[in-house]
């Protein structure tokens, strides 16, 4: 058996959800493309695809290997054609996830330089922020923002700080009265960002040391650009990271609240995953986000 056939004849069957039309792209009998699949269960030992008389599914083992099964064959076709044209750019499909505001904010305006420096990639970017199982969805990075990480097999390269910022609009301060002490902010609606560790609780390190406070959240949202929405129009005080809030403080929008008090800063890091070689691909996405992102 042609172990690379028969993988892209079963990659083929799966984005087809059909025998019969992945023989059809192939220029193969229902049959031969049936009985390759078969041999590629039965090398592997596992069920890749469940049949019935009507329908056709993967089955988990099968949308686990069909994920690694198009990262390789990808990274393939994109050395193939490297080699072929004589280039020794990077190639082919780049699968990113990050969070909704960071890649609107922070990624948009750096991007179009990465793509003009690497005409050959092809990056497929996923907006989310909740955090995704990135091996199970198949991206080659992930871009996370968090205090710290949790324990992973991933491997995890620090790329810069956010710093958190207390923000109200000026409105809002005028009528419900500008905070001047810690405790001042328990007469405060506080809006909070719904995915944090602890939304509506606060860890505040200022001159006299550090202070943890629980505020009763009376608006959240699981996205920070929503949330300075709600804030500039007034309906309380609340936390942005900085690449947020600071264009709003800029504009005169939003104003800072007990500048002398800060929360902890957030790190950004790239995670992708350490069982496979780093790719070319990955590896210069990471170097020109180091680069962009730790530029003063």
């Amino acid at each position: 058996m042609d172990v690379l056939m028969a993988m892209r004849t079963f990659r083929r069957v799966a984005e087809r959800s059909s025998f019969s039309q992945a023989a059809a792209d192939l220029g193969q009998s229902t049959a031969a493309v049936s009985k390759q699949v078969r041999q590629l269960e039965e090398r592997l030992g596992s069920l890749l695809i469940l049949r019935t008389t009507r329908r056709m599914s993967l089955s988990e083992a099968g949308q686990r290997y069909f994920s690694e099964c198009c990262h390789l064959l990808d990274e393939l076709d994109a050395l193939e054609r490297a080699t072929q044209a004589g280039l020794h750019e990077p190639g082919g499909r780049l699968r990113v996830n990050a969070p909704l505001s960071f890649g609107l904010k922070v990624l948009s305006p750096i991007l179009v330089a990465f793509m003009q420096r690497y005409p050959q990639l092809q990056v497929d970017l996923t907006l989310n922020d909740q955090v995704l199982d990135m091996v199970g969805e198949g991206f080659d990075v992930s871009l996370r923002i968090r205090r710290q990480l949790e324990d992973s097999s991933l491997i995890a390269r620090h790329l810069g700080q956010v710093e958190q910022l207390i923000c109200a609009a000026p409105g809002y301060l005028q009528k419900a009265g500008t905070p001047t002490s810690i405790a001042d902010l328990h007469q405060h609606r506080c809006l909070a960002y719904r995915l944090a560790e602890h939304p509506g609780r606060w860890q505040l390190q200022g001159p006299e040391g550090q202070t943890r406070l629980e505020l009763p959240v009376h608006f959240s949202a699981d996205n920070s650009l929503l949330l300075a929405d709600m804030l500039v129009a007034g309906l309380g005080i609340g936390a942005l990271p900085g690449f947020v809030a600071q264009p709003l403080l800029d504009s005169g929008q939003l104003l800072r609240v007990l500048p002398d008090q800060h929360l902890p800063e957030r790190h950004i890091y790239a995670l992708y995953p350490s069982q496979r070689h780093l790719s070319q691909k990955v590896r210069v996405f990471v170097d020109f986000l180091v680069q962009a992102l730790q530029a003063p």
